[in-house]
């Protein structure tokens, strides 16, 4: 009587499944590079006469850029009305902060909560429409929100902003002051701890999915894939990181303003992330960079025409580096390791 060997078979499963996750723990192993950039960041609060507030901005705006990269980047899903998700973040936290809630981290979560709603609703809505359609459906729910929020100034208070704000120390302990100190090292905290979601989100199997989805999702479509439900998952989460840097934006300056919900805004976020380079994360926060130093620079020294040397330096990028700062960097370096 013979017995059969089902060894092999198993020993075949748990070595490829052994190979899947290895490929995924090699994946998420931090760089190098990785480390020396939120090294840095940690360094530029004691540089003498760093202007901390600037820097502060900078890492909302990478934030908020880096939002936009789960759409852009990794999925393939444009937007022009991205600063939607920001304002309903930032008036989310002002308002608590108004009417008695002050307390600064479960007031971001909640903004958090409320854009993240807000998105997923807007990914069922949209995950049907491609193209021009998707812009001008994208762009048209920011005007409207903007509208509304513009004309209701009995409760936003319209053009002269969201009046009363207040915000408790952080954990009981570090209060904002007019310097930025507290609020740099309350942005680099939220902003790391939110970044670190996002890439463990796009080194994960979802995040694959959703590169493969940009590349062609009809294959993905006939591998299985819930490319529908996907699309709702990323704009949820999407949102959510928005709010978080409207939020934060919110919390410490204690003040916001219909502008937030600007296309002005939606635009900027964009050229940020052009810029920088799509799909890489940290092009988000190097688009910040360039775009925030070089708009505080030109505005000193042209006031009124500032944003025409912005136009050119997005030329120059675009003509130059055709898939943003960052990628082309990473290309260059390549080359260089290779000879």
């Amino acid at each position: 009587m013979t017995t059969l060997d089902t060894s092999a078979p198993a020993t075949g499963k748990e070595a490829a499944r052994a190979k899947f996750a290895g490929y995924f723990v090699g994946l998420s192993r931090w760089k190098i590079g990785e480390v020396l950039f939120w090294l840095a960041l940690v360094g530029a609060y004691f540089v003498p006469d760093m202007n901390i507030i600037l820097l502060g901005h900078i890492l909302i705006w990478g934030l908020f850029a880096m939002s936009l990269d789960l759409l852009l980047g990794y999925r393939g899903i444009p937007s022009l009305g991205h600063a939607g998700f920001f304002g309903i973040g930032a008036y989310a936290a002002g308002f608590l902060g108004k009417y008695g809630w002050t307390e600064p981290i479960s007031g971001l979560l909640f903004a958090m909560a409320i854009a993240g709603a807000v998105g997923l609703v807007t990914g069922r809505f949209v995950q049907r429409v491609h193209g021009v359609a998707l812009l001008m459906v994208t762009l048209s729910l920011n005007l409207i929100l903007y509208d509304a929020v513009h004309r209701a100034t009995d409760v936003t208070g319209g053009d002269d902003g969201l009046q009363g704000i207040v915000i408790d120390p952080v954990l009981g302990l570090f209060r904002f002051d007019i310097f930025g100190k507290t609020a740099y090292w309350y942005a680099l905290i939220v902003t790391f701890l939110l970044f670190l979601v996002a890439r463990a989100l796009v080194k994960s199997p979802f995040g694959l999915s959703l590169l493969g989805a940009r590349e062609n999702t009809r294959r993905m479509i006939m591998l299985g894939a819930p490319i529908e439900r996907d699309v709702s998952f990323v704009f949820a989460i999407s949102a959510a990181l928005a709010g978080a840097a409207g939020a934060l934006l919110t919390q410490t300056t204690q003040f916001v303003a219909p502008s937030a919900l600007s296309f002005d805004r939606s635009a900027d976020v964009l050229v940020i992330l052009i810029i920088g380079g799509t799909a890489r994360l940290y092009g988000a926060f190097i688009g910040a960079i360039i775009f925030l130093f070089m708009r505080d620079w030109l505005a000193a020294l042209s006031p009124v025409y500032w944003y025409f040397w912005i136009g050119l330096l997005l030329v120059i990028v675009v003509s130059f580096f055709r898939r943003g700062v960052l990628p082309t960097l990473e290309t260059l370096l390549q080359r260089l390791r290779a000879r």
